[in-house]
């Protein structure tokens, strides 16, 4: 049996997983389950997984469900922040789902991977922000990393078995749905509302993630992601836009040879993956239809459209901190627009202003990365109430 801890579990990462391990229960037993405050969801998932431990980051909500998991007559012990820490580096736990959103997940990802923890990564951010840290300390620690978002799981499951894959590789071609503005004329860009944003046309997921997709930010971060993941140069890892959502990226060697990953679009296919790695376990999703499907459109992305992807691959460039300052700016811009504080193009507009202001520091620890994250965060807010006003 393997012992999992699910940080994010409310989440569509936490929830999927969840799937798979009930459909799987003869190989999985759940440690811990972490959210940031749904504690009515994470009360209903403890009574049907039983976890021995459970944590609340927001304290008003961890009271409720101390409450509540006294009354329902629950085993599961609630735990704080130091616990739930100390939980993930135990040897309680065998396997870390990182679902939380953003840099809130960095610390918890580095506590598995200095622990030398199978990690399942689905916190993008995370190593945006800190890719050669964290690397190092996987490296160090001798830890797993299994990335679960669909395009760095496809080219994951496209270089498994190649011999010499680092030196055979040509490149890797990252696919993307476009999001719900593929087709929408640049003019009508400023009229966009929050509810349009985060109408995925393919996937089901959460609010922030949702608008770097309508954005393309999203595409931006899994380049940078993959750099880290998988040790490209920025040369070597390109974007297709690719509205099925069937073929998850694709990877080309030196002899011209393609490599693609293809499935319908749900996450508990790379999560199953993760979970089961070397073994291929059921995900219970649906199998793939060719027939049905019928064809495969493929579109270069614009980037004067979607300005994000120069963006990105500017922050890669300049290394350092750069990549903090991007990501922190950006999760301030997006929370600003789905609360309707500044409208869509403004997003761009205050990631740029960040990272063209704030000096960019070659960092060694993740606290470092924190203080960039910080002042790129001051920065943005002081930019919002000025467009605000």
């Amino acid at each position: 049996m393997k012992n999992l801890a699910i940080l994010g579990s409310t989440g569509s990462i936490g929830s999927s997983t969840l799937s798979v391990v009930k459909n799987n229960s003869e190989i999985f037993t759940i440690s811990l389950l972490s959210a940031k405050s749904n504690w009515e969801k994470i009360l209903n998932q403890c009574k049907v997984f039983k976890p021995k431990y459970v944590h609340l980051e927001d304290k008003e909500s961890s009271k409720k469900l101390k409450e509540k998991l006294y009354q329902e007559n629950l085993s599961t012990s609630l735990i704080d922040k130091k616990d739930f820490l100390k939980l993930i580096s135990s040897n309680e736990v065998d396997v870390v789902v990182a679902g939380i959103v953003g840099i809130a997940g960095l610390r918890s990802i580095y506590k598995a991977l200095t622990s030398g923890k199978r990690l399942l990564l689905a916190n993008k951010e995370a190593y945006v922000v800190a890719g050669e840290i964290l690397n190092k300390a996987a490296k160090e620690a001798k830890a797993d990393i299994f990335p679960i978002d669909s395009e760095h799981s496809a080219i994951h499951q496209c270089l498994s078995g190649i011999s010499g894959s680092s030196s055979s590789l040509k490149k890797v071609i990252l696919t993307g749905s476009g999001g719900p503005f593929l087709k929408k004329n640049v003019s009508d860009f400023p009229k966009i509302t929050p509810e349009e944003a985060i109408a995925h046309p393919v996937w089901s997921m959460g609010k922030k993630i949702s608008v770097d997709s309508s954005t393309m930010m999203n595409k931006g971060l899994e380049v940078i992601e993959a750099k880290w993941l998988f040790d490209l140069d920025s040369e070597q890892i390109d974007i297709i836009i690719h509205p099925e959502g069937i073929v998850h990226s694709l990877v080309e060697f030196t002899d011209n040879s393609i490599i693609a990953q293809l499935s319908l679009p749900d996450m508990k296919i790379p999560i199953a993956y993760g979970l089961g790695f070397p073994d291929r376990i059921e995900s219970f999703s649906e199998s793939l239809d060719l027939e049905k499907i019928s064809r495969l459109n493929f579109i270069k992305p614009d980037n004067q459209k979607f300005p994000s992807l120069n963006l990105a691959r500017k922050a890669l460039s300049a290394g350092g901190t750069s990549t903090a300052l991007l990501n922190a700016a950006n999760e301030v811009a997006v929370e600003a627009f789905l609360n309707k504080v500044i409208d869509f193009n403004q997003i761009m507009e205050i990631i740029e202003l960040v990272m063209d202001t704030i000096e960019i520091k070659t960092v060694k620890e993740i606290e470092g990365i924190y203080e960039a994250d910080i002042l790129a965060r001051e920065l943005a807010k002081k930019k919002i109430n000025f467009l605000k006003n």
